[in-house]
């Protein structure tokens, strides 16, 4: 396919490479255009503008840092054309999942919502969770197409909806947000015994924090946490979307919430979200 590809940020870069990888023609676009630079040296093209990236595409693809910029760079430009098939990768709430859909229903453009589930190293693996959600059959099958590059067989789901993908990729993140204040609530006990952080990760084994403790364990223990893998600003903005869907308190979100934006506060928004554990390592320099 000639895919038209909108935001080449940590992630976006990563799947253009691997799209690219899968025999895909790729052009892509960013509003900043030095950070299009690794995505041309994998063979994509850079276009001078959102519309003229989708110009004779076969799919466009936005992978943006949240719903403001969608509403900004799609919405708001309008230069998507009639008979358009639009996939947005960008973690979104279901109820702009819904607007979306209804805006392009408007224009005559077919809407897939395909957010991802995973890291940049899974997504270097292609093993990436996609959920592609569409009320177009034709679309959802283009998209999932497409996504094959960059998802794990086992964790492609396709849904009906948009808003049902955007539901998902929430809950996912919810999981991660509540783990990873677990892990820091557990360290935070572990050391009030005197116990190191190391140790406490050892005794977390086979429970039910294990998966987390695991996960991010080297940046806890001490590897440098601007290493991103998935940012604290991006996951913080990813947790107000769930409080805002939800009518019901939720509690361990807000609690990790927190902690994320206390990390923010301290000057580590563009740092791995793990800061939030590794805070809790008093032996990290």
């Amino acid at each position: 396919m000639r895919i038209g590809f909108i935001g080449t940020g940590l992630m976006g870069t990563e799947l253009v490479k691997r799209l690219i990888g899968a025999g895909h023609d790729v052009c892509v676009w960013n509003r900043t255009r030095e950070r299009t630079a690794a995505a041309e040296t994998a063979g994509a093209t850079v276009a001078d503008s959102p519309a003229e990236a989708a110009k004779g595409a076969d799919l466009v693809m936005t992978c943006l840092f949240g719903p403001d910029t969608v509403r900004e760079v799609v919405l708001e430009g309008d230069w998507l054309a009639d008979g358009s098939t639009w996939t947005d990768v960008t973690t979104v709430a279901p109820a702009q999942a819904r607007s979306h859909d209804t805006w392009a229903s408007k224009r005559g453009i077919s809407f897939v919502h395909a957010p991802v589930v995973g890291t940049l190293e899974p997504a270097r693996a292609g093993a990436l969770g996609v959920y592609v959600g569409s009320r177009c059959e034709a679309a959802r099958d283009t998209v999932k197409q497409a996504v094959k590059a960059y998802a794990d067989p086992a964790r492609l789901h396709l849904l009906d909806t948009p808003a049902e993908a955007a539901t998902a990729k929430l809950l996912a993140n919810l999981a991660l947000v509540t783990t990873a204040q677990g892990v820091a609530e557990a360290l935070r006990l572990g050391a009030a015994e005197g116990l190191s952080a190391s140790r406490v990760l050892d005794l977390l084994d086979k429970t039910s924090l294990a998966w987390m403790a695991d996960f991010k364990r080297d940046f806890i223990e001490g590897r440098d946490t601007a290493q991103a893998q998935f940012t604290t600003d991006a996951i913080a903005k990813d947790a107000r979307l769930m409080l805002h869907t939800c009518t019901e308190p939720l509690p361990a979100v807000t609690a990790g919430l927190e902690a994320l934006l206390q990390a923010q506060r301290s000057g580590f928004g563009s740092h791995d979200f793990s800061v939030m554990m590794a805070a809790e390592n008093s032996d990290r320099d």
